[in-house]
């Protein structure tokens, strides 16, 4: 845990980040590719190195794209860098997802999750009064 914390919109972040931004979008499939070339513009702009860039737009891509089928209104993305982290935080008007159904072939659904903790150091999920917030956290080198 970090010695301060300091809030967004119920998101816990350090408070000493030397970057950080944030995009609300409505919760429509039609504007997780604004989010995904949102976060490459502004990691590029940040000097992140392209191998953590590409980890963090896909990351953003797959919890972007969660937050477009089961959130309800609008969908909140920020990103922090501090240090040697970087920190993705989605935040969505969601409730809690169930897993799929196993007669659901595997190669439809339920990939995004595994992608998104093979790719992260580390990854939570919070159910909040508003909505979900998932977050990740993937090492960075900038």
């Amino acid at each position: 845990m970090f010695e301060t914390e300091s809030t967004f919109k119920g998101a816990l972040l350090p408070p000493p980040c030397r970057h950080h931004a944030q995009l609300t979008l409505p919760a429509k499939e039609a504007h997780v590719s604004a989010a995904r070339h949102f976060t490459a513009d502004l990691l590029e702009c940040w000097s992140v190195p392209e191998r953590e860039k590409d980890s963090a737009v896909l990351i953003v891509d797959e919890l972007a794209a969660n937050a477009a089928r089961y959130g309800h209104e609008d969908m909140t993305l920020l990103l922090a860098l501090d240090h040697r982290t970087l920190h993705i935080v989605v935040i969505d008007s969601g409730t809690a997802v169930d897993r799929p159904s196993r007669d659901i072939a595997s190669d439809e659904h339920g990939r995004g999750t595994g992608i998104v903790e093979y790719l992260a150091q580390s990854t939570e999920v919070h159910q909040t009064l508003g909505g979900r917030e998932v977050r990740a956290c993937l090492e960075c080198s900038a």
